[in-house]
C-alpha cells in the first residue's frame, strides 16, 4: 500500500508540475509572442512598406525609433516624421509649421498604422497594462485572451482605448485582436490576421477589419459574435512592397 501511495503521489506531483508549465501569465504570453514574431529583429532593422496611398518607414537612430509617412500629390512630396522630439511635417523637404492640435492629429495617424503593422511589438511598452482574461476557442483552435489598457502618462492621446488579443496557444502568435475606441462617437473593431509572411525574421500579416455593434458586454464577447457570424466586414488592411533592411 505504501508503494502504491508513493507512486500515486509522484504521479500527482509530476502532473501538477506539467500543468503549472502551461499556465502562463499575460506578461509571459506577450514575451513569447514577441519572440515568435520577430524578437531582436524588430530592433535591428529598418522597415519599409506601402499602405494604401502612402509609403511608411520605421528607422532606428541612436537607439530611438523614427516613424515616417510619405505621400505624393502632383509635384508635392509630403513627409510626416514622428520621433522622441515630437512631430514634424515637411513639404518638398521644407519644414511646415503646424498648430499643436493638427500636429497631434497627424502624429496619432502615423503612429496608429505603424502600431498595427508591427504587432505584437510594442506590447511591452512602459505604459501598457496586460491582463489574462482566460482561454477560449475560435475556429477550433485554443487561444489565450489578453486584455490591454494604457496608463494616461505616455499612453498617447487615445490612452482610454481598450484592446483584446487572442494568442494561439501553440504558436503564441496573435491571430485575432479587437479594440474599443471612444473618439467620434466610439466603436468596436475586430481584426482577423491572414496572409502571414516573414521578412528579415519579422512576421507581417494583413487583416480583415470587422465592425461590432455597440452594447453592454459586446466588446468582451466580440470573439463569440465573430464565431456566430454577427460582425460586419468593413475593409481589409493590406501591407504592400515590404522591405526589411539592417539598421546602420
Amino acid at each position: 500500500m505504501k508503494v502504491v501511495y508513493l507512486l500515486t503521489l509522484v504521479l500527482l506531483t509530476v502532473s501538477c508540475k506539467e500543468k503549472a508549465q502551461t499556465n502562463f501569465s499575460a506578461q509571459e504570453i506577450v514575451d513569447k509572442s514577441i519572440m515568435a514574431s520577430g524578437g531582436e529583429h524588430y530592433t535591428a532593422n529598418d522597415l519599409f512598406y506601402k499602405f494604401r496611398d502612402y509609403q511608411y518607414v520605421s528607422e532606428w537612430k541612436g537607439g530611438s525609433r523614427i516613424l515616417k509617412r510619405i505621400g505624393f500629390t502632383d509635384s508635392l512630396k509630403v513627409e510626416d516624421v514622428k520621433s522622441l522630439r515630437g512631430f514634424n511635417r515637411f513639404v518638398n523637404d521644407s519644414l511646415v509649421p503646424l498648430r499643436d492640435s493638427i500636429a497631434n492629429l497627424y502624429a496619432n495617424s502615423v503612429n496608429s498604422v505603424h502600431y498595427f503593422a508591427y504587432l505584437p511589438y510594442g506590447l511591452n511598452d512602459p505604459a501598457v497594462n496586460k491582463e489574462l482574461m482566460g482561454e477560449v476557442t475560435i475556429g477550433g483552435k485554443e487561444y489565450y485572451k489578453v486584455k490591454v489598457t494604457f496608463d494616461q502618462q505616455d499612453g498617447g492621446k487615445d490612452y482610454e482605448d481598450i484592446y483584446l488579443y487572442w494568442f494561439n496557444k501553440e504558436t503564441f502568435k496573435p491571430d485575432y485582436l479587437a479594440y474599443r475606441f471612444y473618439v467620434d462617437g466610439g466603436g468596436i473593431r475586430f481584426r482577423v490576421a491572414y496572409n502571414e509572411r516573414y521578412l528579415g525574421g519579422i512576421r507581417f500579416v494583413d487583416y480583415e477589419n470587422y465592425e461590432a455593434p455597440l452594447g453592454d458586454g459586446a466588446f468582451y464577447d466580440v470573439d463569440v459574435l465573430y464565431e456566430n457570424n454577427q460582425l460586419k466586414l468593413l475593409s481589409k488592411i493590406e501591407l504592400e512592397d515590404i522591405r526589411v533592411k539592417a539598421s546602420n
